[in-house]
């Protein structure tokens, strides 16, 4: 995989995040590390640092509490977004639908683990953002103003947290 400029390339989030879905993986071949599949999330750019021109590009993630994987994102600095070709997806279903408290289920999908910056992501995909958290939140039912959404999407009140972070890199296959 080969460095590439997120600000020369072409994306769509919501086809991306919302139809193709991502592995997001959090942890480390040393102390562990796990995915799951996300189907919610949004891109863009947040904040910045001194230099008023240099707006992180940013991704923000949600967690359930549930979530094997949510034991690995609080404790490292990094996790990383993993986007599969379209035929892939069954093993995106399944990364989403098993726990990896349970068994091994990135291995029982046949994905290879690859350990970069200090985390982990696959072999088989397109493309790979390297994210540095920022910032995270819970999610409170309090604050919906449309209460549809806590009936529809949070029907056991499971509302986890969000998580800005820094895409710091991206990788993506040889043309």
């Amino acid at each position: 995989m080969k460095e590439l400029n997120i600000m020369e390339m072409n994306l769509n989030p919501m086809k991306m995040i919302g139809k193709q879905w991502l592995a997001l993986t959090a942890g480390n071949e040393k102390h562990g590390y796990n995915t799951m599949c996300i189907s919610w999330g949004m891109m863009g750019s947040m904040w910045r640092d001194k230099d008023p021109l240099n707006q992180f590009a940013t991704v923000t993630v949600f967690v359930r509490p549930s979530r094997y994987t949510k034991e690995f994102i609080d404790k490292e600095e990094y996790f990383t977004l993993s986007l599969f070709k379209e035929k892939d997806k069954d093993k995106l279903m399944y990364l989403g639908t098993h726990s990896g408290r349970d068994e091994d289920k990135i291995a029982k999908v046949g994905l290879t683990p690859v350990f970069e910056q200090g985390t982990t992501f696959f072999d088989e995909a397109e493309t790979v953002f390297i994210c540095r958290k920022l910032y995270k939140a819970p999610i409170e039912e309090l604050n919906f103003m449309d209460k549809n959404i806590v009936e529809n999407c949070y029907p056991n009140r499971d509302f986890g947290e969000l998580y800005f972070a820094q895409i710091v890199k991206v990788l993506g296959r040889e043309e």
